[in-house]
């Protein structure tokens, strides 16, 4: 077997290899859209939200389609939806690196902090196509008061579902439509929460 003939059985073989493992396709989960802020009926306060830049470093690979994969930052990506669900109930909203840093709580001016855990998960039916046809996010935030102590927890979650017609260069599509979900329903907990005017 000549050399040329050996090196074209070892890439073939690496490349079905590839196919069989699949590829982490990177997407944005984050949205654009925020829940609707009236000045009128915002809470007077100024509240903080927490987020580390290792945090927003960190990547996230979950399924997609055909047996691909797909890869994203959530804290990075859906650090303005939760910033726009706070401001969406709050006249102001600032972020900090941690609630347990009692200076830059008391520096920040916050009458309340927020710190957001995410979760999140994807997929699709699909054996042709990688885009996740559906998407589910999830935020759970431990709210405290300047001194460190648990006020309450608030938790929301969205699931966005997209065809593959609809995806028209969009492949984030259906994790788009579970953040705009997620920022909506958590902008509502906030609002329903006494503990939280």
């Amino acid at each position: 077997m000549s050399l040329v003939s050996r090196t074209l059985r070892a890439g073939m073989a690496l490349a079905f290899a590839a196919l069989l493992v699949g590829c982490a396709h990177p997407i944005n989960v984050g949205t654009d859209a925020a829940p609707q802020r009236v000045e009128a009926t915002l809470v007077q306060k100024k509240v903080a939200y927490t987020m580390t830049d290792a945090q927003r470093a960190m990547q996230a690979v979950t399924p997609g389609g055909g047996g691909d994969r797909i890869s994203y930052y959530p804290y990075r990506d859906l650090e303005k939806s939760i910033r726009d669900a706070l401001r969406a109930v709050y006249q102001d909203v600032v972020v900090i690196k941690s609630a347990a840093d009692a200076n830059a709580v008391q520096a920040s001016g916050a009458a309340l902090v927020f710190t957001p855990e995410i979760k999140t998960d994807s997929g699709s039916p699909s054996p042709f196509t990688w885009p996740p046809t559906y998407f589910t996010t999830e935020v759970s935030c431990v709210v405290t008061d300047p001194a460190g102590v648990e006020v309450t927890r608030v938790k929301a979650s969205g699931r966005g579902e997209a065809e593959f017609s609809e995806f028209k260069g969009e492949f984030g599509l259906a994790a788009k439509r579970a953040a705009t979900k997620m920022a909506t329903e958590l902008s509502s907990e906030l609002r329903r929460n006494e503990k939280l005017r």
